[in-house]
């Protein structure tokens, strides 16, 4: 009798620590930001992915248009590619940090290859702007204690959302901004894509698209819209609304 309780024991354990190693609001192995008290009327646009050619400069002219800042979380290898895109993200005034160098899940690999793959980015990204910001963010949201506390002993905040189009299969951008819509509530760390992990050149036009559309929207309703650095200043938030 005891044999099968403790094996539903163990089963749903076991699930509910894998949810809670994607779940972009699980805190279990450890802090993460994932944006303000619920109501204020910030809102922090982040792209994953990039840069990519050509629709990380197209979503730049978006963004210029719109006078907003937003946050890109670049892999290294894509920098690499075109460290001028990355050029033109910061000479536009966005914030560019760590999405690691290859785009793994993090949380199948060894320390090691944790800390290979985050210092790597850093590196390709400092060789294309110099110093940056200390902001993380693990692919797929995938993290682990080992994940978590690499990325502090190399003084990275890490940033995960809890607001996402859903963008990564490249829908329509009506079903982009509907995903987007169901979930705003204000404070909110929005996940949208420039790029795609598995190759440069992904098609980004509807998240292009979507991200004008979202704009012309929350701004006529009042919301402002500022980076993660912006988010994370004292004047916005303390130790009790950090998720």
């Amino acid at each position: 009798m005891l044999g099968p309780i403790l094996a539903g024991v163990a089963t749903a354990a076991a699930v509910a620590a894998g949810y809670q190693s994607m779940a972009p609001t699980g805190q279990w192995y450890g802090r993460t930001f994932t944006g303000l008290a619920r109501g204020t009327k910030k809102l922090a646009l982040t792209y994953d992915d990039g840069p990519n050619d050509p629709h990380t400069l197209r979503l730049l002219e978006v963004l210029i248009r719109h006078n907003v800042h937003a946050t890109f979380f670049l892999i290294g290898r894509y920098v690499q590619q075109r460290p001028d895109f990355v050029r033109e993200l910061v000479k536009a005034g966005h914030v560019v940090g760590n999405h690691t160098f290859t785009h793994p899940l993090l949380t199948f690999k060894s320390t090691a290859e944790i800390r290979r793959e985050l210092t790597d980015c850093h590196k390709a990204i400092q060789d294309a702007i110099g110093e940056h910001s200390n902001l993380f963010r693990p692919p797929f949201g995938g993290r682990r204690p080992a994940v978590l506390r690499i990325a502090r002993e190399l003084s990275l905040e890490p940033i995960i959302w809890n607001v996402t189009g859903y963008d990564w299969n490249a829908p329509p951008s009506a079903a982009i901004e509907r995903k987007v819509e169901r979930r705003i509530r204000g404070g909110d760390v929005i996940l949208l894509h420039d790029g795609g992990h598995k190759q440069m050149g992904a098609d980004r036009s509807q998240t292009v698209i979507a991200t004008d559309h979202l704009l012309s929207r929350y701004k006529s309703e009042g919301y402002e819209f500022i980076t993660i650095p912006q988010m994370l200043e004292p004047a916005h938030v303390t130790l009790e609304n950090r998720t």
